[in-house]
């Protein structure tokens, strides 16, 4: 059944990727502490970056990215969503053994951030410093640090200055709420494998600058504007709420898939969402997509995610009629010690050009209400039960 009267989904191209680029793009972004809440210089550095690439953007008060590619037509818009906010944690409290209780940033386990070093940023400086369980000796609490419990009361961050009490913490200059930053020591491997905290999303953004640079540099028009949207708030849920315009028709999300076992997601080629914690996505949308993938030679797998959410989910929140879908690369260990490839990376990007480049299917949606004509379809008429087959006759019978 031809589901609209729109032309080929898959005619246009598919660009190369520079993987150099790219991968540059996302160790300059790795090394921008940007937890949500301190986003800030991560925001100049990308924002810098289209300027380089000579594509027009615009801001939100907060600091949200909304650059444009402009398009022979300005209604039924596209957008492309990553985020910049990566996971972090804020000071709670000051203790009276100059260490510091800390309020995660985003939803993560305290179990990955034992060990980690981090960056706490005051009002006087910045200070370094390590998390690490309450009992963090062996040679003092013996088989007691294996029987801890796991969980944010149990961990606390040693500051790397002289603080042995309350009183040389309020010297330093450190209080409550404070930002701390949890470094990502990102290890890049011949291989093709990356292994580095915040790669959610990191990676998302610097797919989303290569697939840019691609396009920016190919001659050829696009069909409809296209946004590129880097917004600073989805570790908390916030997200592409405040983002959209009302041109905007449809929005594709870039974020990680979570490859582990039960899970359909990989770490090479693109993973497509069919649905999250929020529901399934735009049927039509991810459709286009997929067939984007076939069409391009573009590695694909499609998979759920039970416990996940992305930007999209916070633009349907806020009330925005778009169509919606998630594309990703997959994520080993996601919110913990990350690890993704290339591949995926490169065949993401890949597709962001192959659907910049792609018609437009359902011409309806450049407008926000209109009546039934030119309305999508969706097949709902059974297949065809087979017919059971019939024993052939017995030739010695009557």
């Amino acid at each position: 059944m031809k589901l609209t009267d729109s032309p080929d989904p898959t005619a246009g191209a598919r660009l190369d990727i520079d993987l150099d680029y790219l991968q540059g793009r996302l160790a300059a972004l790795l090394a921008i502490p940007s937890p949500t809440g301190y986003t800030d210089t991560v925001v100049r550095h990308v924002c810098g970056e289209l300027e380089a690439l000579g594509v027009e953007f615009d801001l939100t008060r907060r600091g949200a990215i909304r650059a444009r590619l402009g398009g022979a037509v300005q209604g039924g818009a596209r957008a492309i969503v990553s985020h910049l906010d990566t996971l972090g944690a804020q000071v709670r409290a000051l203790k009276d053994n100059g260490r510091l209780a800390l309020a995660p940033v985003g939803t993560w386990s305290a179990r990955f951030a034992e060990g980690a070093r981090v960056a706490v940023f005051t009002e006087k400086g910045s200070y370094r410093g390590t998390i690490l369980p309450l009992k963090a000796s062996g040679h003092t609490y013996d088989a007691e640090i294996d029987t801890q419990p796991v969980g944010w009361d149990h961990v606390e961050l040693r500051i790397d200055a002289r603080a042995f009490g309350m009183s040389d913490l309020l010297r330093l200059g450190i209080e409550v709420g404070d930002m701390v930053a949890i470094d990502p020591q990102p290890e890049f491997l011949e291989s093709g494998f990356i292994v580095s905290r915040h790669l959610d999303n990191k990676a998302g953004a610097a797919v989303m600058l290569a697939a840019l640079k691609a396009l920016a540099e190919d001659a050829r028009e696009l069909p409809v504007d296209v946004f590129w949207l880097f917004t600073i708030a989805e570790e908390v849920g916030h997200g592409a709420a405040s983002i959209l315009l009302p041109d905007i028709a449809s929005l594709v999300a870039v974020d990680n898939g979570t490859t582990a076992p039960g899970q359909n997601s990989s770490e090479f080629g693109v993973t497509l969402a069919m649905a999250d914690q929020t529901g399934p996505f735009d049927f039509h949308l991810t459709r286009k997509l997929a067939a984007l993938c076939r069409a391009h030679d573009i590695r694909m797998q499609k998979d759920i995610f039970r416990h996940y959410r992305s930007d999209s989910a916070s633009a349907i929140e806020a009330g925005a009629d778009v169509r919606t879908a998630l594309v990703t690369f997959g994520v080993d260990a996601s919110h913990g010690y990350e690890r993704i490839h290339m591949h995926a990376l490169r065949s993401l990007a890949e597709l962001l050009t192959a659907y910049a480049l792609s018609p437009v299917e359902i011409p309806r949606d450049a407008r926000a209400v209109s009546g039934l004509k030119g309305f999508t379809r969706q097949p709902n008429t059974p297949a065809p039960v087979p017919t059971p087959m019939q024993a052939p006759e017995d030739p010695t019978s009557g």
